[in-house]
């Protein structure tokens, strides 16, 4: 099966005399929810849906806790969870303190393997 996707014109005004360019943009399918998940894992493994629902709930519950906890999150064949913060200088070092944090954001790197397989994937341009 083929990623769809279809050309987004951009226009750079930076440059005179401004010009047009297209990229590409991925065309989603749909969405697949965790009672879709459940249902998939399901049918792949001998626990029952409502069995893998749990489970995936309390994943997603426990990176939660663990991210907020200060840890790193690795899974192996999806990736690892990293908190990154956001927030305003200070002008010392001594200065710097918790108001100083606007945000807290997750950052995501996939796993070896996810990266080999979203090189695998084929294209398919809309018309």
């Amino acid at each position: 099966m083929s990623v769809q996707f279809k050309m987004i014109p951009k226009k750079n005004s930076l440059v005179s005399p401004p010009e047009t360019k297209y990229y590409p943009c991925a065309v989603s399918k749909g969405e697949v929810n965790l009672d879709d998940l459940a249902r998939i894992v399901a049918s792949r493994t001998t626990m029952s849906r409502p069995d893998c629902f749990g489970v995936i709930m309390a994943l997603s519950d426990v990176i939660g806790e663990s991210l907020a906890n200060g840890n790193i999150v690795r899974i192996d064949n999806l990736g690892t969870f990293q908190l990154n913060l956001t927030g305003t200088p200070a002008d010392t070092e001594a200065a710097l303190g918790k108001s100083n944090i606007k945000a807290a954001k997750i950052n995501y790197k996939p796993s070896k393997d996810l990266k080999t397989r979203m090189k695998r994937i084929t294209y398919k341009r809309m018309r």
